[in-house]
């Protein structure tokens, strides 16, 4: 059983230069699956992640959300986006709302929840993440770590199936990175999906059911973290990037 299934998915870029950003990108997901993505800058990862809910659209190929398919375009894409939350590398945190107003507001448009529901929701959340003595506050008084946090209480607060996490940390100071990774282990032992394209190989290594090795807009390897990072991964370019990382 899959609630994501990517088949031969190929995406194409024009400016300046025509570029193959995807390559017959083939991969299944299992619900309560945690896939993390990992690949030299560049290597269509998180061109990968953005088509899972068309945030790009792909070129040609299949991509099954839920047995729904994204690229059909009678495909209500907004129904779609309502059960797949999205985390960035930048929080995208509207700067004039209060923090619960921030987590409130998509409630409220999209599920069409009460203010009251939506507060309630937003503060459960917001003490889930950590940061419930920060509601009342705006998003430029918080720091980098807080405002990730605020942004992944954003995203649960819609009931999503699925979470996407883009680079979620490669915007932050590194003391803050812990404390954005320790909410997203919390969701992998919820048993929320997740795939998450990200640098962070401990975090690949102790969350992550597989590891998906990317290069050149196609994917090279996909192993367990004890086969790739214990056993040996048994591609040559899997294993040159992991011997420049780790």
């Amino acid at each position: 059983m899959t609630i994501i299934s990517a088949r031969n998915v190929n995406k194409y870029f024009y400016v300046p230069e025509e570029l193959h950003a995807l390559r017959d990108v083939s991969l299944d997901v299992a619900p309560g699956e945690v896939v993390v993505i990992i690949g030299p800058s560049g290597s269509g990862k998180s061109t990968f992640l953005r088509c899972l809910n068309r945030l790009e659209y792909a070129d040609s190929g299949e991509i099954l959300i839920e047995g729904r398919d994204i690229l059909d375009p009678k495909c209500e894409i907004n129904e779609v986006r309502a059960e797949v939350g999205m985390v960035f590398q930048s929080f995208n945190l509207f700067p004039h709302l209060s923090v619960l107003e921030n987590v409130a507001l998509a409630q409220m448009t999209v599920r069409k929840r009460s203010r009251a529901e939506s507060e309630k929701k937003g503060m459960e959340l917001l003490t889930k993440v950590g940061i419930a003595d920060k509601h009342a506050v705006y998003p430029d008084q918080l720091s980098g770590g807080q405002q990730q946090r605020v942004a992944i209480a954003r995203s649960l607060a819609m009931d999503p199936k699925i979470m996407l996490f883009d680079e979620p940390t490669s915007a932050l100071d590194p003391e803050m990175v812990g404390e954005v990774l320790d909410v997203m282990r919390n969701l992998a032992r919820e048993g929320m999906t997740m795939v998450v394209v990200t640098h962070e190989m401990g975090f690949a290594r102790e969350v992550a059911d597989r590891v998906v090795f990317m290069d050149h807009g196609a994917i090279l390897e996909i192993a367990t973290p004890k086969d790739l990072f214990t056993t040996g991964a048994t591609h040559d370019r899997t294993k040159l990037f992991l011997s420049q990382i780790l």
